[in-house]
């Protein structure tokens, strides 16, 4: 009975899933006909719009919301914290300042399909990962308590830094900076699609090929080591894999709050918190759930758009306070042994 209702459930979400991705190019104030769809290479408005904009427009918010999703997934189970999120660990705190340091100095110089400023991002966001592995290894371990710890303080670090630089930046490179900081994917390109894919098939690759692994330490240290798990090497793979998926994905995007914690737990509450079957699922509803809200964003108040990242952050709010006040069961579900 409970294998047919999870199958019921696993079919809805990818049927969800797919009609949310094949409907959103249609969002948006110019209306899409067929006659567009059919012309990939026409010259007429619909088809430009449809096939240059919003379909690359899609495949980046999919990419995005996947990989944030798979990625806050990845770090609830290895730092059993259900209030863990991509950005817990100082990446999207890396990435800002990177970004805000190029507009204030006006580095151009870009590469691999990305713009200065994501070229800028991207690298501070791995210096922010190298930075919180390098404090840990100080500490001559690799536990979650120091991790959490060395993250909290490199984000508040540089954090401070790009305020600083804010308020010695002119009107237009605070605007520039704040708009980055909403996030969004509206200027995402094909070009810019293809990053992140690398990214994300790359993290997501390594973190499928360690579900077993993701069950037992979400159980605690001592029950996957008694199973035969390296903890550290693992610990130390998955950390750094989801943390340069998500890297990834900022650099192109922009932070993009709360779909890494988000998703997971609504998936656990769908169909349990086995990571075989949760991976999957974590990965279809993220990108979905990301494709929805930037539909949302350009359609609300059309003409104009609003950032994603606002949209994410309004819907995340009253989520996470939900979770905290009112969400014991579902915290508890994340340590469950059924299932695994």
């Amino acid at each position: 009975m409970m294998a047919a209702r999870r199958s019921i459930i696993l079919t809805a979400i990818v049927a969800a899933g797919v009609a949310v991705v094949l409907l959103a190019p249609m969002a948006g104030v110019e209306r899409i006909g067929l006659d567009a769809i059919r012309s990939p290479r026409g010259t007429d408005v619909a088809a430009q719009i449809l096939w240059r904009i919003r379909v690359p427009r899609v495949l980046a918010g999919f990419i995005a919301g996947a990989a944030l999703a798979l990625s806050g997934m990845t770090f609830q189970a290895v730092f059993r914290n259900p209030l863990a999120t991509p950005f817990t660990l100082g990446v999207s705190s890396g990435a800002a300042f990177g970004a805000a340091l190029a507009v204030m100095t006006g580095f151009t110089l870009g590469a691999v399909a990305l713009t200065g400023q994501s070229l800028s991002a991207f690298a501070w966001a791995a210096l922010s990962i190298g930075l919180v592995y390098g404090l840990t290894k100080v500490r001559r371990g690799f536990s979650t308590a120091t991790m959490l710890i060395a993250g909290v303080a490199v984000n508040f670090f540089f954090s401070s830094l790009m305020l600083f630089m804010q308020y010695l930046s002119d009107f237009t490179q605070s605007f520039r900076m704040v708009r980055w900081l909403m996030g969004g994917v509206d200027a995402a390109g094909f070009q810019e699609v293809a990053v992140m894919a690398v990214f994300a098939c790359a993290g997501s690759l390594v973190v499928f090929a360690h579900l077993a692994e993701l069950d037992l330490l979400s159980m605690g240290d001592d029950i996957a080591a008694g199973r035969g798990v390296p903890v550290r090497r693992v610990r130390r793979l998955l950390f750094l894999s989801a943390s340069l998926m998500v890297g990834g994905v900022v650099a192109v995007c922009g932070p993009i709050a709360f779909i890494g914690m988000m998703a997971p737990h609504i998936c656990r509450l769908l169909v349990g918190p086995g990571h075989r079957t949760l991976a999957p699922v974590v990965l279809v509803v993220g990108g979905a759930f990301l494709v929805a809200c930037d539909a949302l964003a350009r359609t609300v108040i059309a003409p104009a758009e609003i950032p994603v990242g606002v949209i994410t952050a309004l819907l995340g709010g009253p989520f996470f306070l939900w979770l905290l006040v009112g969400g014991s069961s579902e915290r508890s579900i994340l340590y469950q042994e059924d299932g695994v």
